[in-house]
């Protein structure tokens, strides 16, 4: 079995939240953004494209908290050029922006790559 890249695994993620998304299944497409958030937060774009995500999710679930949060950053992704981020941070509004967390065991190798 091929093991996928980084950008890889991170599209993959994406890509289930978004099938899972277009089927209103809001939970657990979130999920899936999370984990994509989690290989994004290396690459600027990649960061900032999961947290669109999430905030989508916000505005289909009428997430005040959520929406907000994800908008404030969406900003703060910059953070991702410079190297400054919260490894393992799952980027939900539940979570503060600047807390690293625990990476799951099944992502830790492609962030190790």
């Amino acid at each position: 079995m091929t093991k996928l890249s980084l950008k890889e695994k991170y599209l993959e993620e994406l890509e289930q939240g978004k099938q899972l998304f277009d089927n209103k299944d809001y939970f657990p497409a979130f999920y899936h953004f999370e984990r994509a958030h989690i290989l994004g937060q290396p690459h600027y774009f990649r960061h900032v494209r999961s947290h669109y995500w999430m905030l989508r999710v916000g505005i289909k679930k009428a997430q005040f908290r959520e929406i907000v949060g994800q908008i404030i950053r969406i900003f703060g992704s910059v953070g991702s050029l410079f190297g400054q981020y919260p490894v393992g941070n799952t980027g939900g509004a539940n979570v503060s922006p600047f807390k690293p967390m625990p990476i799951p065991e099944d992502l830790k190798p492609y962030l190790e790559q």
